[in-house]
């Protein structure tokens, strides 16, 4: 099987046209169909039948594309294998959330550009779904990505996820409140009544809020939505409710932290990459210099 014609496959179920297919990689549209007729016959099925006046991949195009996917990959990790000890040479894209960015992304770039010159960051500031959106459609090579003990994100098999580190989160309270410190059920039973604070632009947060307020015996009222987390303790200081922050920020005036015990809430961060992909020297390099600052 010639897996430049299995490339061309699989850019076809992502593009949906030949046309697309054509234009991405500069090729005609009658190589695109000469070349993947020439695999239809090479694996002895119809991999692609007449829809209007396109195509659409048969049955056996789309288990092909399956496996295909896996097999690009596969090759390319093996191609990379052959010069892993080359002086690391690119630009590695990043898409992570802003904290992962701020804190252990950008204090790399100054020991990159004097021990390794040749690698270049793009960075991208992202929540986990979106930047995993942009890594399966290979805008970026690295996806910086969280999730909870308590809401873990779903396993995808065409991406390696390397654990990076956890912390401890807690509840962010207005001071004037009396909310002692209890196992999580009892915490949030005292706030049963309040607004609650979640992010703008990611559920995970709001599944753990949901699944304690379920163990304390109430359905939340999430009223307000913010991305920032310092954003969320200036509206907890101003009155506006509750929320779920790092145990470790310096509290605002007027708001207090309360821990969350049995069970724990801890945030678990991820350094996220196609199947294979860690092996290229640039990427490798980047994952190695994250890992080393946790």
């Amino acid at each position: 099987m010639d897996t430049r014609r299995l490339a061309l496959l699989c850019e076809l179920s992502r593009l949906g046209t030949m046309r697309a297919v054509a234009d991405s990689l500069h090729l005609t549209t009658s190589t695109v169909s000469q070349q993947i007729a020439a695999l239809s016959k090479e694996v002895g099925r119809s991999l692609v039948e007449a829809d209007g006046r396109g195509v659409r991949l048969t049955p056996a195009g789309r288990r092909l594309v399956e496996h295909g996917t896996r097999i690009l990959e596969a090759v390319e990790a093996a191609q990379s294998d052959l010069d892993v000890g080359a002086e690391p040479s690119g630009t590695v894209r990043v898409a992570g959330y802003f904290t992962a960015i701020r804190d252990f992304l950008l204090p790399l770039l100054a020991r990159l550009s004097t021990e390794h010159p040749r690698v270049r960051l793009l960075v991208r500031e992202h929540e986990p779904a979106e930047a995993l959106e942009l890594l399966a459609a290979d805008e970026v090579d690295l996806a910086l990505t969280y999730d909870y003990n308590l809401a873990p994100a779903p396993v995808d098999r065409s991406m390696t996820a390397e654990p990076l580190w956890t912390a401890r989160w807690g509840l962010a309270v207005p001071e004037s409140l009396d909310v002692p410190a209890g196992d999580s059920a009892e915490v949030f039973s005292r706030c049963a009544g309040l607004d609650w604070i979640v992010n703008s632009r990611n559920t995970a947060d709001e599944t753990v809020i949901r699944t304690l307020s379920s163990m304390a015996g109430f359905t939340p009222r999430l009223s307000h939505q913010a991305d920032s987390l310092d954003l969320v303790q200036h509206m907890i200081a101003a009155g506006l409710g509750v929320g779920m922050l790092p145990a470790g920020r310096t509290a605002l005036p007027g708001v207090r932290f309360v821990p969350l015990n049995d069970p724990p809430v801890v945030l678990r961060a991820y350094a996220v990459a196609r199947y294979g992909r860690f092996q290229w020297p640039p990427l490798a390099l980047v994952r190695g210099l994250l890992l080393a600052r946790t």
